[in-house]
């Protein structure tokens, strides 16, 4: 089991991120192949060091569709902070970097979150 730690601390969110999918799909690998789950793991330290201006935190939006009529779900990114933390706010730019298939699930549980 190979191991990564990346330190967040005065990067941005998605610098970071970017980084951390890379590595969990095993881009930095000889043997990488797309349709393997690697034995990977990153760990992503000092998370809530990271920089985030005030202008992101107001505008950055994550946005959700129930699929029934007036089901659109809006959340900021400061709101996103304060209710469940910085760890929450790196898994889902992780998560949206990943591949959309099958093996994506199985990745993001090779990743670690600490404040």
């Amino acid at each position: 089991m190979e191991e990564h730690t990346i330190d967040a601390e005065g990067k941005k969110i998605g610098r970071v991120a970017s980084e951390a999918a890379a590595m969990l799909m095993g881009k930095n690998r000889a043997d990488f192949a797309r349709n393997v789950v690697h034995a990977v793991k990153v760990k992503i330290i000092n998370t809530s060091k990271v920089v985030a201006n005030e202008k992101k935190r107001e505008s950055k939006a994550y946005v959700r569709y129930s699929g029934y009529p007036g089901g659109i779900k809006e959340e900021r990114l400061g709101h996103l902070i304060g209710r469940r933390g910085y760890g929450e706010v790196f898994r889902r730019a992780v998560f949206g970097m990943l591949p959309k298939n099958k093996l994506r699930s199985q990745i993001i549980k090779n990743l670690t979150l600490t404040d």
